[in-house]
């Protein structure tokens, strides 16, 4: 691996398609969309054009940097999907950042990272715990939380990160899910084939 390799990063864990370029131990590039939906069809192009812009293609790679969770779990799929994807066609490592580290160089000291969830809720880890998710109206919480609100800034602090565990991350990212799914098995009745 060269001493400053080139990452790409990319988060698809909440309403966006974000995306940063790290070489040269700098971030040259990074991208950040909000969207609700079309992460799955955004996400290629969009790294693509953050490669082009760079003048890299995927061939310079040395690493893939991926957004791993908490949030939506569609999105993180998309993510890890492509990531562990790329890792394996590129010959390339695939390493996993979830939010909480990629928050915590943001966060300023005191203040804990959080992730926004549905329902006035937040993902929060503590120091010394589990991931979990708690009300944001609790009258005591344990200490100020922390957002951020810029996923090209979440992206960029996944490169840098990325770049500092190449060598030393061997399992592939998985989501990080910290609720159970939402989603409910279909009501609808399966249509009754008819012979004849």
């Amino acid at each position: 691996m060269p001493s400053d390799p080139t990452v790409l990063a990319f988060d698809t864990s909440a309403a966006h398609c974000a995306a940063a370029l790290l070489r040269g131990g700098q971030i040259t590039v990074s991208r950040a969309e909000a969207m609700t939906r079309g992460q799955a069809e955004r996400l290629m192009p969009l790294l693509e054009e953050v490669l082009a812009e760079a003048g890299c293609t995927w061939q310079d790679l040395d690493a893939v940097g991926v957004g791993t969770g908490p949030g939506n779990f569609t999105g993180i799929r998309i993510s890890v999907s492509a990531a562990r994807g790329l890792a394996l066609g590129l010959g390339v490592p695939a390493i996993g950042v979830d939010g909480f580290d990629a928050l915590a160089n943001l966060a300023p000291e005191g203040q804990v990272p959080a992730i926004r969830a549905p329902r006035e809720q937040a993902y929060v880890r503590l120091p010394g715990e589990e991931p979990k998710l708690i009300s944001t109206e609790t009258p005591q919480l344990p200490a100020a939380l922390y957002y951020c609100e810029d996923p090209e800034t979440q992206a960029r602090s996944i490169a840098k990160i990325a770049t500092r565990r190449i060598g030393t991350q061997i399992e592939a990212p998985a989501p990080l899910y910290v609720r159970p799914a939402d989603a409910a098995p279909s009501k609808d009745v399966p249509p009754i084939l008819l012979d004849g």
